[in-house]
């Protein structure tokens, strides 16, 4: 299987505070702060065309604040990017505190991003296209849901498939899981970290992973469940079919590691991998992008 990529998501500006030390209230934390383009759908394609992809679709909506920035970044790593300018609702912010263990906690401003509307979709972004991404995030604002629907239907009646990353457990409980899963039905993929395989599947937080991944690969036909420095689980028709191993590094910040899992997983699937081997390569990208800031390949 081989052919082009169309990615449709947020592009958003992230602002990354890494601090050593613990955040102290009412006074000042030293910090290391960067602001860089990042957005779940934007990065995950980067790191698609990062791993090889050579045909890069990206659909999503910013302002007019960034949109030059932001065009030349992706046009930069390899992806074609259609940017929707909106002219009243500045493009998306993300501030990301990521702590001395390297996790990192978001505050989300959409912004333009999850103003995505059926309107801006055409027919034509299907031509040539082998696989469709989603990004969860769509799926948590009524008009970027309604575009989301729009574009996976359009995909299902060509016989394209499509994969939907969960994006975020808090946007996911506001939402309700049913609410989520009834929207994304039809769905080919399932990428959730374990913490929304769990949410998704109607486990508790203590439950085991593979069980929430078994029980998601009831209702989406592959279901691979990203755990971190655990790797990654693949399931299939209600069972866990295999366990991949994450390639060791060093982690200076988590933002990109699930964005490039997502776009290394893409970029091997469509070069004719198995759903295991492509689960490898994820982990092997994932593991690049812990070693440096932001959530992009450079």
């Amino acid at each position: 299987m081989s052919g082009a990529l169309l990615v449709v998501g947020d592009v958003v500006t992230d602002v990354v505070a890494v601090h050593t030390e613990p955040l102290t209230p009412a006074t000042d934390t030293a910090a290391r702060i960067r602001t860089l383009p990042g957005g779940a759908g934007a990065n995950a394609a980067c790191w698609a065309a990062h791993e090889g992809l050579a045909d890069v679709g990206l659909l999503a909506r910013v302002g007019t604040d960034s949109a030059d920035w932001h065009h030349r970044a992706l046009l930069a790593a390899g992806v074609r990017p259609r940017l929707v300018v909106d002219p009243a609702v500045p493009t998306g912010t993300v501030v990301a505190l990521v702590g001395g263990d390297a996790e990192r906690t978001f505050l989300t401003d959409s912004g333009a991003a999850l103003r995505l509307s059926p309107a801006d979709w055409a027919p034509a972004l299907l031509d040539g296209v082998a696989h469709l991404h989603l990004s969860g995030y769509l799926f948590f604002a009524d008009s970027s849901r309604e575009l989301a629907r729009v574009a996976l239907r359009a995909a299902v009646a060509r016989g394209v498939p499509v994969s939907v990353d969960p994006a975020s457990v808090g946007f996911l409980a506001g939402l309700g899981t049913e609410g989520f899963l009834a929207a994304a039905a039809g769905t080919d993929v399932l990428l959730p970290n374990e913490a929304e395989a769990r949410l998704l599947a109607g486990l508790p937080p203590d439950a085991p992973a593979a069980r929430a991944a078994a029980e998601l690969s009831r209702r989406v036909p592959l279901v691979v469940v990203t755990r971190g420095e655990a790797g990654a689980l693949v399931a299939r028709e209600g069972a866990v079919t295999a366990e991949v191993a994450a390639a060791p590094s060093r982690a200076v910040d988590t933002t990109g590691a699930g964005d490039a899992f997502t776009g290394g997983f893409l970029a091997a699937r469509l070069s004719g991998a198995s759903a295991v081997e492509a689960a490898r390569a994820g982990c092997l990208a994932a593991a690049l992008a812990v070693t440096r800031l932001g959530g992009r390949p450079v």
